[in-house]
């Protein structure tokens, strides 16, 4: 019996899908499947900063300084955007939060209509890259912040 190139194709993409799946799993999920920022990670926190630059400073400040006025809805309703350094509140959620809310949105997360102008990234950003800039952003934050983050997600694992 002789096998199409068809199949041969069609075996080898499930194949590699699969191995491209495990390493995503193994490399970016801690052992109970779950989302973590790699702050230490100088090829993810590279990959993560220029990804930044590309698709989130012109918002969020070159140095995640976040807009002015940032707490403050403008006349239409929107908040502008928040910082990422240690001044915002992104270091107040867990690493699946920040996660999710970075690939679907915060509209997705909540389950209602929230005015914003974050866009959604799945369509845009692999997983990876999503983690990527999560851990740039990380990266940057004091040593005294990163270790109440890691609290912050022990404790978000034990509810």
């Amino acid at each position: 019996m002789q096998v199409s190139t068809r199949t041969i194709s069609i075996i080898f993409f499930f194949i590699f899908s699969i191995l491209l799946v495990w390493l995503f799993y193994t490399n970016y999920m801690n052992k109970d499947n779950e989302i973590r920022l790699i702050p230490n990670d100088l090829s993810l926190v590279t990959l993560g900063q220029n990804i930044y630059s590309e698709n989130c400073a012109s918002c969020h400040g070159v140095d995640l300084e976040g807009q002015e006025n940032w707490q403050k809805r403008d006349d239409e309703g929107y908040l502008p955007a928040p910082p990422h350094d240690e001044t915002g509140h992104t270091w107040h959620h867990p690493d699946e939060y920040l996660f999710l809310m970075t690939k679907y949105g915060i509209e997705k997360i909540i389950g209602k209509k929230y005015l914003n102008n974050m866009p959604a990234y799945k369509d845009i950003l692999t997983d990876k890259e999503i983690i990527a800039v999560l851990s740039f952003i990380k990266s940057k934050w004091p040593n005294q912040i990163q270790e109440i983050h890691d609290n912050i997600n022990v404790r978000s694992k034990l509810n």
